[in-house]
């Protein structure tokens, strides 16, 4: 891939069932190790509280930026793979319980929206849990449709709202 143009992605881990760290570490090994993925930061992980579906255990959340020669979708499918393999099953509920999440969040400064992906991801930034392991990354990255930075974002976030704690707090 010589020739390839390199591309910088962000992606959300997150897990609530099971070792959720454990399902999150496989899941940030297993897309640095990708073909054509190269891992570029790593955020620390996060308790946080669930948001939307309320009524389910705390989740381990962080971020991770990775640089990749593949397109979007083949990005996308890849994690699907990977949440797969870590046994995820999406039920009945939305936002519900589950043991691997792979959200792709940003693809440069790309706007996709179509049946399969949407990026931006369309409610970062409403969410604590995925703006601070980001701005842990890259505070300055800019969100392509809202022209501020994921910083920016998460301080406009209501304070007391989505409780998020470092690990080891």
């Amino acid at each position: 891939m010589r020739n390839a143009r390199w591309h910088k992605a962000f992606f959300s881990i997150g897990s609530n069932l099971g070792d959720k760290l454990g399902h999150c570490r496989y899941g940030i090994a297993s897309l640095a190790a990708l073909k054509d993925v190269h891992l570029s930061g790593v955020s620390p992980f996060y308790r946080t509280a669930p948001v939307d579906y309320t009524d389910q255990d705390w989740f381990i959340n962080a971020a991770v930026r990775i640089a990749t020669a593949l397109d979007p979708v083949s990005l996308l499918r890849a994690a699907r793979s990977i949440e797969n393999a870590a046994g995820r099953v999406r039920g009945p509920i939305p936002f519900g319980p589950r043991t691997l999440d792979l959200d792709l969040l940003f693809f440069d400064d790309a706007i996709i929206c179509t049946p399969e992906l949407e990026l931006p991801h369309p409610r970062l930034h409403k969410r604590r849990f995925v703006l601070q392991p980001v701005c842990d990354i890259e505070p300055g990255f800019v969100h392509p449709l809202l022209g501020c930075s994921v910083k920016a974002l998460l301080d406009k976030l209501d304070v007391g709202a989505q409780e998020v704690f470092t690990l080891d707090d």
